[in-house]
Protein backbone atom coordinates (compact mmCIF):
# COMPACT_ATOMS: atom_id res chain seq x y z
CA UNK A 1 0.00 0.00 0.00
CA UNK A 2 1.14 3.52 -0.89
CA UNK A 3 1.03 5.89 1.84
CA UNK A 4 0.13 9.50 1.05
CA UNK A 5 0.33 12.59 3.05
CA UNK A 6 -2.64 13.42 5.14
CA UNK A 7 -4.31 16.90 6.24
CA UNK A 8 -6.65 17.39 8.99
CA UNK A 9 -8.39 20.41 9.82
CA UNK A 10 -9.29 20.52 13.65
CA UNK A 11 -12.76 22.50 13.85
CA UNK A 12 -13.97 21.81 17.85
CA UNK A 13 -16.87 23.88 17.51
CA UNK A 14 -18.23 21.17 15.20
CA UNK A 15 -17.12 18.06 17.49
CA UNK A 16 -20.74 16.28 18.97
CA UNK A 17 -20.40 14.83 22.28
CA UNK A 18 -20.67 10.60 21.94
CA UNK A 19 -20.80 9.43 25.76
CA UNK A 20 -19.31 9.75 29.09
CA UNK A 21 -16.30 7.15 29.75
CA UNK A 22 -15.41 5.26 33.43
CA UNK A 23 -12.66 7.79 34.76
CA UNK A 24 -10.83 4.68 34.97
CA UNK A 25 -10.71 3.69 32.01
CA UNK A 26 -6.90 3.14 31.54
CA UNK A 27 -6.42 0.64 34.56
CA UNK A 28 -4.04 -2.81 34.78
CA UNK A 29 -3.23 -6.13 36.05
CA UNK A 30 -0.45 -7.45 38.22
CA UNK A 31 -0.41 -11.20 37.56
CA UNK A 32 -1.17 -13.33 40.43
CA UNK A 33 2.13 -15.30 39.02
CA UNK A 34 3.69 -12.32 39.97
CA UNK A 35 2.36 -12.16 43.24
CA UNK A 36 3.02 -15.82 44.35
CA UNK A 37 6.24 -15.84 42.45
CA UNK A 38 7.06 -18.85 39.99
CA UNK A 39 7.10 -19.48 36.35
CA UNK A 40 6.54 -16.80 33.51
CA UNK A 41 7.63 -15.43 30.35
CA UNK A 42 11.48 -15.51 29.91
CA UNK A 43 12.55 -12.12 28.96
CA UNK A 44 14.26 -11.18 25.21
CA UNK A 45 17.55 -9.85 25.07
CA UNK A 46 17.98 -6.16 24.37
CA UNK A 47 19.56 -7.31 21.04
CA UNK A 48 16.03 -8.73 20.47
CA UNK A 49 14.20 -5.63 21.83
CA UNK A 50 16.21 -3.50 19.17
CA UNK A 51 14.68 -5.70 16.17
CA UNK A 52 18.88 -6.78 15.55
CA UNK A 53 18.50 -10.32 16.80
CA UNK A 54 15.69 -12.89 16.19
CA UNK A 55 13.76 -14.82 18.08
CA UNK A 56 12.83 -17.93 17.37
CA UNK A 57 12.01 -21.43 19.18
CA UNK A 58 11.07 -23.80 16.67
CA UNK A 59 8.31 -26.45 17.75
CA UNK A 60 8.93 -30.04 18.39
CA UNK A 61 7.47 -33.45 18.03
CA UNK A 62 6.44 -32.93 21.66
CA UNK A 63 4.40 -30.03 21.15
CA UNK A 64 4.32 -26.90 23.21
CA UNK A 65 4.78 -28.28 26.67
CA UNK A 66 8.03 -29.44 25.84
CA UNK A 67 9.19 -25.94 24.84
CA UNK A 68 8.19 -24.15 27.63
CA UNK A 69 11.84 -25.01 29.03
CA UNK A 70 12.83 -22.48 26.49
CA UNK A 71 10.15 -19.87 26.91
CA UNK A 72 9.52 -19.59 30.85
CA UNK A 73 11.86 -18.88 33.73
CA UNK A 74 11.53 -18.71 37.63
CA UNK A 75 10.68 -14.89 39.06
CA UNK A 76 10.59 -14.12 42.95
CA UNK A 77 7.42 -12.87 43.76
CA UNK A 78 7.48 -8.50 43.03
CA UNK A 79 7.56 -6.32 45.96
CA UNK A 80 4.82 -4.40 46.27
CA UNK A 81 5.99 -1.97 48.74
CA UNK A 82 8.70 -0.73 46.53
CA UNK A 83 8.39 3.12 46.85
CA UNK A 84 9.59 3.33 42.86
CA UNK A 85 7.10 1.29 41.93
CA UNK A 86 4.15 2.26 44.37
CA UNK A 87 5.21 5.90 43.47
CA UNK A 88 5.19 5.26 39.96
CA UNK A 89 1.89 3.44 39.72
CA UNK A 90 0.06 6.38 41.76
CA UNK A 91 0.92 8.80 39.44
CA UNK A 92 -1.13 6.86 36.70
CA UNK A 93 -4.01 8.28 38.57
CA UNK A 94 -6.99 6.54 39.18
CA UNK A 95 -7.63 2.51 38.30
CA UNK A 96 -8.51 -0.56 38.65
CA UNK A 97 -6.25 -3.20 39.70
CA UNK A 98 -6.69 -6.68 38.42
CA UNK A 99 -4.76 -9.50 39.88
CA UNK A 100 -5.47 -12.68 37.88
CA UNK A 101 -4.26 -14.60 34.79
CA UNK A 102 -4.23 -17.83 33.75
CA UNK A 103 -2.17 -18.97 37.18
CA UNK A 104 -4.96 -17.82 39.32
CA UNK A 105 -7.38 -20.04 37.84
CA UNK A 106 -5.22 -22.77 40.08
CA UNK A 107 -3.78 -20.75 42.92
CA UNK A 108 -4.36 -22.09 46.41
CA UNK A 109 -4.96 -19.57 48.94
CA UNK A 110 -2.73 -20.88 52.06
CA UNK A 111 -3.65 -18.30 54.72
CA UNK A 112 -3.01 -20.70 57.91
CA UNK A 113 0.53 -21.29 56.78
CA UNK A 114 -0.37 -25.51 56.42
CA UNK A 115 1.27 -26.37 52.89
CA UNK A 116 4.81 -25.32 53.35
CA UNK A 117 4.76 -23.68 49.95
CA UNK A 118 4.09 -26.98 47.97
CA UNK A 119 0.86 -26.58 46.37
CA UNK A 120 -1.92 -29.05 47.26
CA UNK A 121 -3.17 -32.37 44.51
CA UNK A 122 -4.62 -30.16 42.14
CA UNK A 123 -3.78 -27.11 42.31
CA UNK A 124 -0.39 -25.04 40.74
CA UNK A 125 0.60 -22.18 42.99
CA UNK A 126 0.36 -21.68 46.77
CA UNK A 127 -0.67 -17.81 47.90
CA UNK A 128 0.13 -16.61 51.76
CA UNK A 129 -1.43 -14.49 53.80
CA UNK A 130 1.59 -12.68 53.60
CA UNK A 131 1.77 -12.03 49.97
CA UNK A 132 -2.04 -11.22 49.66
CA UNK A 133 -1.78 -8.05 52.50
CA UNK A 134 0.86 -7.08 50.30
CA UNK A 135 -1.66 -7.04 47.71
CA UNK A 136 -3.95 -4.80 49.87
CA UNK A 137 -1.66 -2.83 51.18
CA UNK A 138 -0.32 -1.52 47.37
CA UNK A 139 -4.13 -1.57 46.28
CA UNK A 140 -4.65 0.99 49.60
CA UNK A 141 -1.22 3.16 48.85
CA UNK A 142 -2.33 4.05 45.21
CA UNK A 143 -6.14 4.50 46.07
CA UNK A 144 -6.75 1.96 43.34
CA UNK A 145 -10.00 -0.18 42.82
CA UNK A 146 -9.47 -4.03 43.44
CA UNK A 147 -10.68 -7.26 41.10
CA UNK A 148 -9.86 -11.04 41.23
CA UNK A 149 -10.81 -13.85 39.49
CA UNK A 150 -11.47 -16.85 41.57
CA UNK A 151 -10.07 -20.76 41.71
CA UNK A 152 -11.88 -23.27 39.38
CA UNK A 153 -9.47 -26.55 39.43
CA UNK A 154 -9.21 -30.08 39.79
CA UNK A 155 -7.90 -29.48 43.70
CA UNK A 156 -11.26 -27.97 44.29
CA UNK A 157 -13.79 -30.03 42.63
CA UNK A 158 -14.34 -32.56 39.52
CA UNK A 159 -16.65 -31.87 37.08
CA UNK A 160 -19.06 -33.30 38.09
CA UNK A 161 -19.21 -31.68 41.25
CA UNK A 162 -20.61 -28.38 41.15
CA UNK A 163 -17.32 -25.11 42.24
CA UNK A 164 -18.09 -25.10 45.98
CA UNK A 165 -16.94 -21.51 48.31
CA UNK A 166 -14.17 -22.81 50.02
CA UNK A 167 -11.49 -21.27 48.65
CA UNK A 168 -13.39 -17.51 47.63
CA UNK A 169 -14.71 -17.31 51.45
CA UNK A 170 -11.02 -16.93 52.56
CA UNK A 171 -9.77 -14.12 50.09
CA UNK A 172 -12.95 -12.49 50.31
CA UNK A 173 -13.36 -12.39 53.78
CA UNK A 174 -9.43 -11.76 54.41
CA UNK A 175 -9.72 -8.67 52.33
CA UNK A 176 -12.80 -7.56 53.76
CA UNK A 177 -11.47 -7.80 57.20
CA UNK A 178 -8.39 -5.83 56.24
CA UNK A 179 -10.47 -2.97 54.94
CA UNK A 180 -9.70 -3.89 51.31
CA UNK A 181 -12.80 -5.49 50.03
CA UNK A 182 -12.62 -7.09 46.48
CA UNK A 183 -14.79 -4.31 44.64
CA UNK A 184 -15.31 -6.38 41.63
CA UNK A 185 -14.35 -10.72 40.74
CA UNK A 186 -14.58 -12.81 37.85
CA UNK A 187 -15.02 -16.44 38.02
CA UNK A 188 -11.72 -17.61 36.79
CA UNK A 189 -9.90 -16.42 33.53
CA UNK A 190 -10.29 -16.81 30.13
CA UNK A 191 -12.82 -19.91 30.51
CA UNK A 192 -13.72 -20.32 26.86
CA UNK A 193 -9.83 -22.16 27.16
CA UNK A 194 -11.38 -24.88 29.14
CA UNK A 195 -9.48 -27.53 30.37
CA UNK A 196 -6.12 -25.22 29.26
CA UNK A 197 -6.92 -22.56 31.45
CA UNK A 198 -6.70 -25.45 34.40
CA UNK A 199 -10.45 -26.52 34.91
CA UNK A 200 -11.30 -30.26 35.80
CA UNK A 201 -10.74 -32.98 33.50
CA UNK A 202 -13.67 -33.20 31.32
CA UNK A 203 -15.32 -29.91 31.97
CA UNK A 204 -17.69 -29.13 29.77
CA UNK A 205 -19.57 -24.79 28.79
CA UNK A 206 -22.57 -26.36 30.66
CA UNK A 207 -20.47 -26.92 33.93
CA UNK A 208 -19.25 -23.52 33.68
CA UNK A 209 -22.75 -22.03 33.38
CA UNK A 210 -23.51 -24.14 36.65
CA UNK A 211 -20.73 -22.97 38.53
CA UNK A 212 -20.45 -18.82 37.29
CA UNK A 213 -24.27 -18.59 38.62
CA UNK A 214 -23.16 -20.43 42.07
CA UNK A 215 -20.45 -18.30 41.83
CA UNK A 216 -22.21 -14.97 41.56
CA UNK A 217 -25.51 -15.80 43.73
CA UNK A 218 -22.78 -16.52 46.55
CA UNK A 219 -20.72 -13.19 45.70
CA UNK A 220 -24.51 -11.10 46.09
CA UNK A 221 -25.69 -12.90 48.97
CA UNK A 222 -21.77 -12.41 51.00
CA UNK A 223 -20.42 -9.67 49.47
CA UNK A 224 -23.04 -7.32 47.77
CA UNK A 225 -20.73 -4.67 47.28
CA UNK A 226 -18.45 -6.60 45.10
CA UNK A 227 -19.85 -6.43 40.70
CA UNK A 228 -20.09 -9.85 39.10
CA UNK A 229 -17.77 -9.91 35.63
CA UNK A 230 -17.80 -12.23 32.91
CA UNK A 231 -16.42 -13.88 31.27
CA UNK A 232 -13.32 -12.67 29.91
CA UNK A 233 -13.18 -14.65 26.60
CA UNK A 234 -10.60 -14.08 24.32
CA UNK A 235 -10.16 -15.01 21.14
CA UNK A 236 -13.27 -14.95 19.53
CA UNK A 237 -13.42 -15.41 16.08
CA UNK A 238 -10.09 -15.96 15.89
CA UNK A 239 -9.14 -17.86 12.39
CA UNK A 240 -6.53 -20.10 12.24
CA UNK A 241 -4.09 -21.00 9.29
CA UNK A 242 -4.92 -24.15 7.86
CA UNK A 243 -1.70 -25.65 6.51
CA UNK A 244 -1.04 -28.83 5.22
CA UNK A 245 1.50 -29.64 8.03
CA UNK A 246 -0.23 -30.07 11.08
CA UNK A 247 2.67 -31.69 12.40
CA UNK A 248 4.10 -28.26 13.25
CA UNK A 249 1.41 -27.09 15.51
CA UNK A 250 2.66 -27.87 18.83
CA UNK A 251 -0.71 -28.53 19.55
CA UNK A 252 -1.71 -24.72 19.53
CA UNK A 253 -3.58 -25.36 16.76
CA UNK A 254 -5.92 -27.61 17.88
CA UNK A 255 -6.52 -25.87 21.11
CA UNK A 256 -8.08 -22.79 19.26
CA UNK A 257 -10.38 -24.84 17.44
CA UNK A 258 -11.59 -26.65 20.47
CA UNK A 259 -12.43 -23.29 22.03
CA UNK A 260 -15.72 -22.52 23.03
CA UNK A 261 -17.30 -19.02 22.47
CA UNK A 262 -18.72 -16.93 24.89
CA UNK A 263 -22.63 -17.59 23.73
CA UNK A 264 -21.70 -21.13 25.02
CA UNK A 265 -20.72 -19.77 28.70
CA UNK A 266 -23.42 -17.34 28.67
CA UNK A 267 -26.72 -18.95 26.92
CA UNK A 268 -28.98 -19.64 30.06
CA UNK A 269 -27.26 -18.40 32.98
CA UNK A 270 -29.71 -17.36 35.97
CA UNK A 271 -27.02 -14.87 37.21
CA UNK A 272 -26.74 -11.79 35.60
CA UNK A 273 -23.29 -9.94 34.55
CA UNK A 274 -22.81 -6.22 36.34
CA UNK A 275 -20.24 -5.73 33.92
CA UNK A 276 -19.66 -7.68 30.46
CA UNK A 277 -15.87 -8.53 29.81
CA UNK A 278 -13.55 -9.90 27.47
CA UNK A 279 -9.81 -10.19 26.95
CA UNK A 280 -7.96 -8.64 23.55
CA UNK A 281 -4.40 -9.63 22.17
CA UNK A 282 -3.58 -8.57 18.44
CA UNK A 283 -1.90 -11.36 18.23
CA UNK A 284 0.66 -13.75 19.63
CA UNK A 285 4.17 -13.12 20.33
CA UNK A 286 7.66 -14.32 19.00
CA UNK A 287 7.60 -16.78 21.81
CA UNK A 288 4.81 -18.67 20.46
CA UNK A 289 4.99 -17.50 16.67
CA UNK A 290 6.21 -20.90 15.57
CA UNK A 291 3.16 -23.13 16.96
CA UNK A 292 1.08 -20.25 15.96
CA UNK A 293 2.19 -18.84 12.41
CA UNK A 294 -1.00 -17.40 11.70
CA UNK A 295 -1.33 -15.64 14.98
CA UNK A 296 1.62 -14.04 14.91
CA UNK A 297 2.19 -9.84 13.57
CA UNK A 298 5.91 -8.87 12.00
CA UNK A 299 7.24 -5.68 13.67
CA UNK A 300 7.10 -4.01 10.30
CA UNK A 301 3.31 -4.52 10.59
CA UNK A 302 3.12 -2.74 14.40
CA UNK A 303 1.92 0.78 12.67
CA UNK A 304 -0.39 -0.56 9.41
CA UNK A 305 -4.02 0.09 9.59
CA UNK A 306 -4.66 -3.59 9.81
CA UNK A 307 -2.77 -4.11 13.14
CA UNK A 308 -4.37 -0.75 14.42
CA UNK A 309 -7.94 -2.13 13.47
CA UNK A 310 -7.82 -5.30 15.54
CA UNK A 311 -8.44 -3.96 19.13
CA UNK A 312 -11.12 -1.91 17.85
CA UNK A 313 -12.60 -5.16 15.57
CA UNK A 314 -12.61 -7.07 19.04
CA UNK A 315 -14.46 -4.13 20.65
CA UNK A 316 -16.96 -4.33 17.54
CA UNK A 317 -17.47 -7.77 17.62
CA UNK A 318 -17.93 -8.09 21.70
CA UNK A 319 -20.52 -4.72 21.84
CA UNK A 320 -23.67 -6.88 20.35
CA UNK A 321 -22.72 -9.77 22.77
CA UNK A 322 -22.55 -7.06 26.02
CA UNK A 323 -26.12 -5.93 24.32
CA UNK A 324 -27.44 -9.55 24.68
CA UNK A 325 -26.45 -10.36 27.90
CA UNK A 326 -25.31 -7.31 29.72
CA UNK A 327 -28.00 -4.75 28.10
CA UNK A 328 -27.21 -1.72 29.48
CA UNK A 329 -23.87 -2.45 30.94
CA UNK A 330 -20.34 -1.42 31.05
CA UNK A 331 -17.90 -3.75 28.34
CA UNK A 332 -14.56 -4.20 30.13
CA UNK A 333 -10.89 -5.60 28.35
CA UNK A 334 -10.18 -7.04 31.63
CA UNK A 335 -6.76 -8.40 29.90
CA UNK A 336 -5.62 -6.20 26.70
CA UNK A 337 -2.04 -6.07 24.72
CA UNK A 338 -0.26 -6.17 21.89
CA UNK A 339 0.63 -9.96 22.00
CA UNK A 340 -0.29 -13.43 23.99
CA UNK A 341 2.76 -14.75 25.45
CA UNK A 342 4.08 -11.89 27.10
CA UNK A 343 4.24 -9.47 24.48
CA UNK A 344 6.63 -8.93 21.16
CA UNK A 345 9.94 -7.75 21.21
CA UNK A 346 8.87 -4.48 20.61
CA UNK A 347 6.02 -4.39 23.21
CA UNK A 348 8.37 -2.43 25.52
CA UNK A 349 9.72 0.05 22.76
CA UNK A 350 7.86 3.41 21.24
CA UNK A 351 6.48 1.14 18.13
CA UNK A 352 3.59 -0.07 20.71
CA UNK A 353 2.43 3.32 22.06
CA UNK A 354 0.55 3.68 18.34
CA UNK A 355 -1.49 0.40 19.14
CA UNK A 356 -1.71 1.56 23.13
CA UNK A 357 -2.97 4.98 22.30
CA UNK A 358 -5.11 4.33 19.23
CA UNK A 359 -6.92 1.30 21.41
CA UNK A 360 -7.64 3.82 24.33
CA UNK A 361 -8.90 6.24 22.40
CA UNK A 362 -10.78 4.03 19.72
CA UNK A 363 -12.70 2.02 22.55
CA UNK A 364 -13.80 5.08 24.01
CA UNK A 365 -15.88 6.41 20.82
CA UNK A 366 -17.35 3.09 20.78
CA UNK A 367 -18.66 2.21 23.87
CA UNK A 368 -17.93 2.96 27.77
CA UNK A 369 -15.75 1.07 29.91
CA UNK A 370 -12.14 -0.03 31.55
CA UNK A 371 -9.34 -1.34 30.15
CA UNK A 372 -6.90 -3.19 31.75
CA UNK A 373 -3.37 -3.20 30.43
CA UNK A 374 -1.34 -6.77 31.41
CA UNK A 375 1.05 -5.24 33.16
CA UNK A 376 2.20 -3.05 35.47
CA UNK A 377 5.13 -4.74 35.55
CA UNK A 378 5.70 -8.19 34.28
CA UNK A 379 6.48 -9.46 30.91
CA UNK A 380 7.80 -7.25 28.21
CA UNK A 381 4.55 -5.91 27.99
CA UNK A 382 4.46 -4.58 31.30
CA UNK A 383 4.29 -0.51 31.71
CA UNK A 384 7.20 -0.88 33.80
CA UNK A 385 10.63 -2.72 33.91
CA UNK A 386 10.35 -5.84 35.83
CA UNK A 387 12.22 -5.39 39.05
CA UNK A 388 13.78 -2.14 38.62
CA UNK A 389 10.38 -0.77 37.87
CA UNK A 390 11.82 1.82 35.20
CA UNK A 391 8.95 3.49 32.79
CA UNK A 392 8.77 2.36 29.42
CA UNK A 393 7.36 4.36 26.36
CA UNK A 394 3.61 3.03 26.77
CA UNK A 395 3.92 3.89 30.51
CA UNK A 396 4.52 7.78 29.52
CA UNK A 397 1.76 7.72 26.38
CA UNK A 398 -1.32 6.83 29.27
CA UNK A 399 0.50 8.75 32.31
CA UNK A 400 0.12 11.83 29.48
CA UNK A 401 -3.31 10.32 28.46
CA UNK A 402 -4.80 10.67 31.98
CA UNK A 403 -3.18 14.11 32.67
CA UNK A 404 -4.91 15.43 29.39
CA UNK A 405 -7.55 13.51 28.07
CA UNK A 406 -11.38 14.47 30.30
CA UNK A 407 -14.24 11.69 30.20
CA UNK A 408 -16.35 13.59 27.28
CA UNK A 409 -15.51 12.04 24.26
CA UNK A 410 -16.54 13.60 21.03
CA UNK A 411 -17.14 12.63 17.30
CA UNK A 412 -14.41 14.11 15.46
CA UNK A 413 -16.07 13.04 12.06
CA UNK A 414 -12.81 11.59 10.73
CA UNK A 415 -12.21 8.57 9.29
CA UNK A 416 -9.47 6.54 10.70
CA UNK A 417 -6.64 6.41 7.75
CA UNK A 418 -2.81 5.79 7.70
CA UNK A 419 -1.53 9.20 8.82
CA UNK A 420 -4.53 10.27 10.45
CA UNK A 421 -6.29 8.80 13.45
CA UNK A 422 -7.95 11.73 14.97
CA UNK A 423 -9.91 11.11 18.34
CA UNK A 424 -11.02 14.14 20.87
CA UNK A 425 -11.86 14.06 24.14
CA UNK A 426 -12.64 17.04 27.06
CA UNK A 427 -9.82 18.80 28.82
CA UNK A 428 -8.93 16.49 32.41
CA UNK A 429 -8.16 19.95 34.00
CA UNK A 430 -12.12 20.59 34.05
CA UNK A 431 -11.47 23.69 32.00
CA UNK A 432 -13.30 24.93 29.17
CA UNK A 433 -12.51 23.02 25.95
CA UNK A 434 -11.26 19.98 23.86
CA UNK A 435 -8.44 17.91 23.63
CA UNK A 436 -7.28 16.54 20.29
CA UNK A 437 -5.17 13.34 20.03
CA UNK A 438 -3.84 13.15 16.24
CA UNK A 439 -1.76 9.71 15.74
CA UNK A 440 0.15 9.91 12.29
CA UNK A 441 1.14 6.44 11.70
CA UNK A 442 3.03 6.47 8.63
CA UNK A 443 6.74 5.51 8.78
CA UNK A 444 7.40 8.01 5.96
CA UNK A 445 4.90 10.94 5.20
CA UNK A 446 4.03 13.69 7.51
CA UNK A 447 0.65 14.94 8.49
CA UNK A 448 -0.58 18.55 8.01
CA UNK A 449 -3.10 19.90 10.62
CA UNK A 450 -4.87 23.05 10.77
CA UNK A 451 -5.30 24.51 13.92
CA UNK A 452 -7.72 27.13 14.77
CA UNK A 453 -6.58 29.10 17.45
CA UNK A 454 -3.36 28.53 20.28
CA UNK A 455 -3.00 25.29 21.52
CA UNK A 456 -0.72 23.21 23.97
CA UNK A 457 1.36 20.86 21.71
CA UNK A 458 2.70 17.49 23.19
CA UNK A 459 4.40 15.50 20.64
CA UNK A 460 5.68 11.72 20.80
CA UNK A 461 8.34 9.94 18.90
CA UNK A 462 10.78 7.04 19.27
CA UNK A 463 14.38 8.62 20.62
CA UNK A 464 16.15 9.48 17.69
CA UNK A 465 13.85 8.28 14.93
CA UNK A 466 13.80 5.07 16.04
CA UNK A 467 10.26 3.19 16.30
CA UNK A 468 11.85 0.25 18.30
CA UNK A 469 13.55 3.01 20.56
CA UNK A 470 13.43 1.88 24.25
CA UNK A 471 13.02 5.72 24.95
CA UNK A 472 10.56 7.77 24.13
CA UNK A 473 10.90 11.93 23.47
CA UNK A 474 7.97 14.57 24.37
CA UNK A 475 9.05 17.35 21.85
CA UNK A 476 12.07 15.90 21.77
CA UNK A 477 13.00 15.64 24.64
CA UNK A 478 13.76 11.99 26.47
CA UNK A 479 11.15 10.70 28.83
CA UNK A 480 13.70 9.21 31.81
CA UNK A 481 13.39 9.17 35.38
CA UNK A 482 15.40 12.19 36.83
CA UNK A 483 17.13 11.98 40.58
CA UNK A 484 15.43 10.00 42.91
CA UNK A 485 12.97 8.54 40.39
CA UNK A 486 11.48 11.50 39.81
CA UNK A 487 9.49 11.99 37.05
CA UNK A 488 10.25 14.30 34.04
CA UNK A 489 8.57 17.54 33.47
CA UNK A 490 5.96 16.61 30.78
CA UNK A 491 6.11 20.27 29.28
CA UNK A 492 3.92 21.39 26.26
CA UNK A 493 5.41 23.27 23.65
CA UNK A 494 3.18 26.43 22.69
CA UNK A 495 1.80 25.72 19.10
CA UNK A 496 0.30 29.01 17.57
CA UNK A 497 -2.79 28.99 15.31
CA UNK A 498 -2.14 28.23 11.67
CA UNK A 499 -0.53 24.98 9.51
CA UNK A 500 1.19 22.35 11.85
CA UNK A 501 3.44 19.68 10.30
CA UNK A 502 3.35 16.71 12.36
CA UNK A 503 6.19 14.38 11.54
CA UNK A 504 6.40 10.76 10.38
CA UNK A 505 5.23 7.92 13.57
CA UNK A 506 4.01 10.72 15.88
CA UNK A 507 1.59 10.87 18.32
CA UNK A 508 0.56 14.17 19.16
CA UNK A 509 -2.08 16.07 21.76
CA UNK A 510 -2.89 19.38 21.41
CA UNK A 511 -4.76 21.16 24.15
CA UNK A 512 -7.59 23.74 22.95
Amino acid sequence: MISMAQFVKLVPENLKALREVNPRLMSYNVEFAEVTGGTFWKAYTPEQVAGTEEFHVAPGADGIAAMYKDLMQVYAPIDLYNEKLRSLAKELGTAWVRVSGTWATKTYYDFDNTTGGIAPEGYLNVLTKEQWIGVLDFVKAIDAKLMISVANCPGLHSAEEPWNPSEAEKIFRLSKEYGVPIDGAEFANEPNMMEDTGFPAGYTPADYRRDQDLFFAWVRANYPECICIGPSSVGEGLTINDGDDNSKSGGIEQLVRENCSTTDLLEGTKEPLDVFSYHYYNGVSERLASVMPSGHWQANTAHTEEYLDVALNCARTYAPIRDKYCPGGEMWVTESGDAGGGGDTWASTYLDVFRTLNELAGFAAITDGVIFHNTLASSDYGFLAREVFDPRPNYFAVLLWNRLMGTTVYDTAERLREGAHVFAHSRKDGKEGVVYLVINNSLTETTTVELPKSAERYTLAGEGGNVRAAVMTLNGKPLVLGAGNSLPELTPAAQEAGTVTLAPATCTFFVL
